[in-house]
């Protein structure tokens, strides 16, 4: 199940629950969240409260969301890139514009969908919505992804998440010139206390977040950036490029629409992942190349196209 948590600000107060959430949780429609309502899988201040309930300054929402799908999730025969396999565990390059796993109002097309018709067996641990997925990357950032095709190989890879000790590279183009060849950004990231859909650094509530940038090219009004984590916030790099003052070019949610480059989201690649087998211990390594439309900015703007 997934659960949602959020204390109610000045800003929000006096609008009915079922809007409000309808505008901050993606792909669940009003019916259906008044339907969670009317169960009570929603409460407000730990109590249930009806569908058209005003909420109020420092009220605390609480949403869980059921599991069970309306319908099963479905094998799709898919061209995956598949960078790596064995029996354990696969390594995919997933492209721009994929969803990673199913979610209410979004059950085909996703990678985990083309996963099943590629696989007889996915770890179960995050159950029947996100089988073998042991951490996402957003729809319109491409690039390597863990899959796990056992609760072991879950288990294993997911304690290297959560210990930092996975290696984790992006390269991203940002809108505007760096000044220095490298920097930490050190900045707790939560949830924005206004728009509800965005995460933000939040000094008061957010949790640590570290990122190291290193510039890889300077262009005429943006840069070509390296970004390795040692946190996995959600959003991180987005986040903390946009409080930079350098948004990821293309990022709709962080960043501006103009001087786009023709990206169709954030142009973001998570290029290397390194971490240790679950099942032999050995150190692997990945490396996946930016894809064609990155590479071909990138061509332009050094010529000064």
């Amino acid at each position: 199940m997934d659960i949602f948590e959020a204390q109610i600000t000045a800003a929000e107060s006096g609008t009915r629950l079922d809007t409000y959430l309808a505008a901050i949780l993606d792909g669940i429609s009003r019916s259906y969240i008044q339907k969670l309502i009317s169960e009570q899988y929603i409460l407000i201040n730990s109590r249930p409260v009806k569908a058209n309930y005003k909420i109020k300054t420092a009220d605390q929402v609480f949403v869980e969301i059921p599991d069970a799908a309306p319908i099963d999730i479905l094998p799709e025969p898919m061209d995956l890139d598949i960078v790596y396999e064995d029996g354990d565990l696969l390594i995919v390059n997933k492209p721009m514009g994929m969803v990673v796993h199913p979610a209410h109002g979004h059950y085909h097309g996703t990678l985990v969908n083309g996963l099943l018709a590629h696989c007889t067996d996915l770890s179960g641990i995050n159950g029947k919505m996100r089988p073998g997925i042991v951490h996402r990357i957003d729809k319109d950032t491409s690039g390597l992804l863990m899959i796990a095709k056992n609760d072991m190989a879950h288990q294993h890879l997911a304690a290297q998440l959560k210990e930092h000790s996975t290696k984790r590279a992006y390269y991203a183009l940002v809108q505007g010139v760096l000044s220095e060849p490298a920097g930490l950004i050190d900045a707790p990231i939560g949830r924005h206390e206004t728009e509800r859909k965005k995460m933000a650094v939040n000094l008061k509530n957010g949790k640590e977040a570290r990122t190291h940038y290193y510039v890889k090219e300077r262009f005429a009004r943006n840069t070509f950036i390296e970004c390795r984590l040692e946190t996995g916030r959600t959003h991180q790099i987005r986040v903390h490029m946009a409080y930079l003052g350098h948004p990821l070019v293309g990022d709709p949610l962080y960043g501006t629409r103009k001087n786009n480059l023709d990206f169709p989201g954030q142009a973001l690649h998570a290029y290397a992942l390194g971490f240790i087998h679950p099942r032999t211990e050995e150190p692997l390594y990945f490396e996946a190349p930016l894809p064609q439309h990155f590479q071909t900015v990138l061509k332009e703007l050094a010529q000064g196209v």
